[in-house]
Formats: C-alpha cells, sequence, structure tokens
C-alpha cells in the first residue's frame, strides 16, 4: 500500500524548510536552492505514533519580482494539489495575512483536498494568538499556531495532519494489478512508450486521471493480465527555470515510485545516462522497489558488436549502487522489445515476493562463513548466529551476530551476493537488518 503523501506549500519565507526539517527531524532540506545541487532533498519518509507518511516540500527558488513570487506559489499550490492527500499551508504571524496568502487559499479550497492551515513563528502563544484569529479570514478552517524554529505545536499539527489519512489511504490495498511506474528526465520517451503499448494491444481501459495523483493511470491489458502503468510524463508544466522543472519533476517521481510494484527508469539511448537518472534511480532505490533500467531509441543508436556491452557498461558505472537492476534495449518508435517489458516485469515481481525458507537461508550463511571468516577487530571476531527473513517488497532478511560493530558493510554486501547466488533476486534490492544477540558465545 503506498504511504500518504503530505505536502507543505506557503509564500516565500514563511520557513517551510524549517517546518521540513523539524517534522523530517534531521538537516535535510537545503534551504536556498542553488543550481547544480545534486543533494537537494525534498522529500523525507516521516512516523508520526504509528502513522507513515511521506512529505514534500515544494518550496523552491525565491523570485524577486511580487507577481512572479505570486505565479509561483499558484504553482506550488497547483503541484501540492495534484500530489497530496493532505497539504500544510503555511502562513506567518509576523508578516499577517496578505494578499497572495488570499489567493492560493481560493486554489486550495476549490481543491477539495484536505488542508491543515498552519501559522509558523507563532513564539509566544500568549502573545501572538490575537495575530492568529486573523488567519480565519483565509475561511480553509481553524488556524494552528506553531513555531518551527523553537519546535513548539509540532505533535498538535502532526495529529491533525494524520487525521486525514484514514479516508481514501487504504483505496489501493485490494487492488492486486502490478503497478509500474515510469520515471526519468523529461523527453527520453516514457509517454511514448506507453503509448506504443497502448496501440499494440488494442485492449485498453480509457485513461484515468490519476486519483488524487499527480500522474495518469493507464490500465493495460496484455495475454489477459492487467496492468495499470503510472505516467508522470504528461503532467510536467513549464517553467523558465530549469532547477524548479527538475525539483518539480522529482516531487512526481517521489508520488508515482510511491505506488508503483516495480519502476521503469526511461533512459534516452542517444544521451547515456546522468547525473539526474542517478538521481531519479536512487529515489526508487530507497524506497525498495524493483527497478528496470529502459534504454530507449535503441534504434537511433549505430551500432557494432561490443555496443551493448559498453552502453551497459556505462549504466552500471552510473548506477553502481544498484547492480540487480535489470536493463532493457527497446525502442517506442518502432515497438522493438517492447512486449519483451512485460516477461521482465512479471519476473522482476516474482523477485520481490519470493520468501526463502530459515533453514535454507543459515545454510547458505554458514557455508559463506566458512569459505570467508567474518572480520575481526582488536581480537574480537564477529560471530554470525542465525539469518531469517522477515518481510518482501522488498525481501527483508535479519541477521543476529555478537556484536554488530564489527559487521562492516562489505562482509553484509558479501552474503548478499551469496542469497543472490543461490536465489537471483533479479531487479530487487535486498535489506539487512543486524541485531545483536548476546550470551551465544558459548
Amino acid at each position: 500500500m503506498s504511504k500518504p503523501i503530505v505536502a507543505i506549500v506557503g509564500r516565500p519565507n514563511v520557513g517551510k524548510s524549517t517546518l521540513f526539517n523539524a517534522l523530517a527531524g534531521e538537516m535535510i532540506s537545503i534551504v536556498k536552492d542553488t543550481p547544480g545541487v545534486t543533494r537537494d532533498r525534498i522529500y523525507a519518509e516521516v512516523t508520526w505514533l504509528d502513522k507513515e507518511f511521506t512529505l514534500i516540500d515544494t518550496g523552491g527558488i525565491e523570485p524577486d519580482s511580487k507577481d512572479i513570487i505570486l505565479s509561483q506559489m499558484r504553482e506550488q499550490a497547483q503541484i501540492a494539489i495534484d500530489t497530496a492527500d493532505v497539504i500544510i499551508f503555511l502562513t506567518d504571524v509576523r508578516q499577517g495575512l496578505i494578499d497572495s496568502d488570499s489567493k492560493v487559499a481560493d486554489m486550495l479550497r476549490r481543491s477539495g483536498k484536505p488542508v491543515v492551515l498552519t501559522v509558523n513563528k507563532v513564539d509566544s502563544f500568549q502573545k501572538f494568538m490575537a495575530d492568529v484569529y486573523e488567519f480565519y479570514n483565509l475561511g480553509i478552517g481553524d488556524p494552528m499556531p506553531i513555531s518551527a524554529a523553537s519546535r513548539l505545536g509540532i505533535g498538535e499539527l502532526l495529529d491533525e495532519v494524520t487525521k486525514h489519512f484514514q479516508e481514501g489511504t487504504g483505496e489501493e490495498r485490494e487492488d492486486d494489478r502490478p503497478r509500474i511506474a515510469i520515471v526519468g528526465k523529461p523527453n527520453v520517451g516514457k509517454s511514448s512508450i506507453i503509448n506504443k503499448l497502448q496501440g499494440q494491444n488494442r485492449v485498453i481501459v480509457s485513461d484515468i486521471a490519476g486519483t488524487t495523483r499527480d500522474a495518469i493511470d493507464t490500465p493495460i491489458k496484455y495475454h489477459g493480465k492487467e496492468y495499470v502503468f503510472i505516467d508522470t510524463a504528461g503532467l510536467r508544466r513549464k517553467s523558465r527555470i530549469k532547477e524548479e522543472l527538475e525539483r518539480y519533476s522529482i516531487i512526481r517521481t517521489v508520488t508515482a515510485v510511491e505506488r508503483a510494484d516495480v519502476v521503469l527508469l526511461v533512459i534516452d539511448a542517444t544521451e547515456g545516462v546522468t547525473e539526474q537518472d542517478a538521481k531519479i534511480a536512487g529515489i526508487a532505490h530507497e524506497r525498495g522497489k524493483g527497478i528496470i533500467i529502459v534504454v530507449n531509441k535503441w534504434d537511433a543508436i549505430e551500432k557494432n558488436d561490443r555496443t551493448m556491452k559498453e552502453h551497459e557498461k556505462r549504466v552500471r558505472d552510473v548506477l553502481s549502487y544498484m547492480p540487480y537492476a535489470e536493463i532493457m534495449y527497446v525502442s517506442a518508435e518502432t515497438g522493438q522489445r517492447l512486449n519483451k517489458l512485460y516477461d521482465m516485469i512479471d519476473m522482476v515481481i516474482e523477485n520481490q515476493t519470493l520468501r526463502v525458507a530459515t533453514g535454507v537461508l543459515n545454510e547458505i550463511m554458514m557455508e559463506a562463513v566458512a569459505m570467508q571468516q567474518p572480520p575481526s577487530d582488536k581480537g574480537k571476531r564477529l560471530k554470525l548466529y542465525y539469518i531469517t527473513q522477515v518481510s518482501v517488497k522488498p525481501p527483508t532478511f535479519v541477521i543476529f551476530v555478537n556484536d554488530k560493530a564489527l559487521m562492516h558493510f562489505s562482509y553484509t554486501r558479501y552474503l548478499e551476493n551469496k542469497i543472490r547466488e543461490a536465489f537471483g533476486f533479479r531487479g530487487t534490492p535486498l535489506r539487512f537488518f543486524i541485531r545483536e544477540r548476546k550470551g551465544r558465545d558459548k
């Protein structure tokens, strides 16, 4: 089931990034956007009590002209309306209620989405409450006073936000059709691939505007089985600011990936794999999704007997953190190899949901330990007691050891490779958690 999406919307300088960092619990939002910043984390996983959700900061570059600020705010609000289940509309008690707040409130009201009106910079409830009441004039519910910088009122805000999760967040649970998100940079052929798949298969269920999310859901039937393709390509808004465009495309990618079982990362063969591709792929990798790298426009490449090997090496080098990902070479233009996508998708989903018996896992682990001794430090050697699989999507394993500090990343990777040698797990990441179990050394 996909996690609810919560978006923060508001004018420049009302404290969106400060609130984002307060809710995410770590300083990961870069407050000042700088072109070329590759680790600009604008989304985070947040847990409040027993609820989990994905938080998105829609703030971007802050233009100087007031007219542009208003259009940027509208753009932000529209992004939030398209993608979010709940919107936190952030205002500033010190600047008071201004015209652009009212205009964005109108858009949010018309959207029908749950909006939590939040008044920031209320460092003293006693001193500022009279000013907070002014925000009732927006007509979108009770204003919630907070101070993001001082962490005041954050718990009450999260209680209010999570109240809105029950309705609609479980709707997709009963839908067991495979969901495939098609992601990638603009103009690599994402929509063309979907159009070609539709055209080839003739059994088309009409496009459904992606429920409450910023994506188009396209159900396509192939050999009697229905697949839902989530296409983020068609809804790219025009923007003269490249960094802002990239930011919004990442927001769309996060929301599409969140809902998917398998992610198709589309790369333009004529351009090769880029840093932005790596950033987009990282979103799917972090969320433990099945991944297929689809190299499109393969027909436009001049080939010799080494072309495919050389291209694959470049892809693997840039995406070195996900060696498990499958690679396919296709052409949306000619339809070349597109039908093979379905077999690949089925195979990756099978691997995502594969369970391995505990006894078999422990045999593999003991064999691996016999072949390569675990690391030691200052005379103390790592001992591995037991391994078990605890969940699927992605396959997740817990290893019990005598001392977590001795379990180097490289040895975990070695065990992962041994498990992959035995079971494949092609196309899916594997997760490992290390737990200490004391008193077993005898």
